[in-house]
């Protein structure tokens, strides 16, 4: 387990922008009983990596990766490499967490840390649906 400050230097980002993706509900570090300090593990530390090349590399907005936690499989998101072996591959269309308690997956994690988990209470409709705000323009 690694204190906030030994993974800001192993991803390259600051310790305000990790508290950030906490805010957000994409990672959950455990926490010391004692001092209440953030403590991450190997498997937050992939999710952070993971989250920060979408973000930075890939153009995601955080409103856009919390859809897209909401709608595509774990596998694809977070770019496993043994998906063919995994059942949550198998089952696409079906929800990670609720595949590894009936058969398990490969994800090395506990769900209760992974981004899709933890925003699986988010709205799960079609991104391109109509929120009822404003009606698309005519063209003329």
């Amino acid at each position: 387990m690694y204190l906030i400050n030994e993974v800001s230097r192993k991803v390259d980002l600051s310790q305000k922008r990790i508290r950030e993706y906490e805010k957000e509900g994409f990672i959950k570090p455990a926490r010391e009983p004692k001092t209440n300090n953030r403590l991450y593990s190997d498997f937050d530390i992939a999710q952070i990596r993971r989250i920060t090349q979408l973000i930075h590399e890939r153009g995601f907005t955080l409103a856009c990766l919390r859809n897209l936690l909401v709608l595509a499989p774990c596998w694809n998101i977070f770019d496993c490499r043994q998906r063919e072996q995994c059942a949550a591959f198998q089952r696409p269309h079906d929800i990670c967490w609720q595949i590894r308690q009936e058969k398990g997956t490969l994800c090395p994690g506990p769900c209760e840390h992974c981004a899709l988990y933890l925003n699986r209470d988010q709205e799960r409709r079609g991104v391109l649906e109509s929120t009822g705000n404003q009606p698309m323009p005519k063209e003329p």
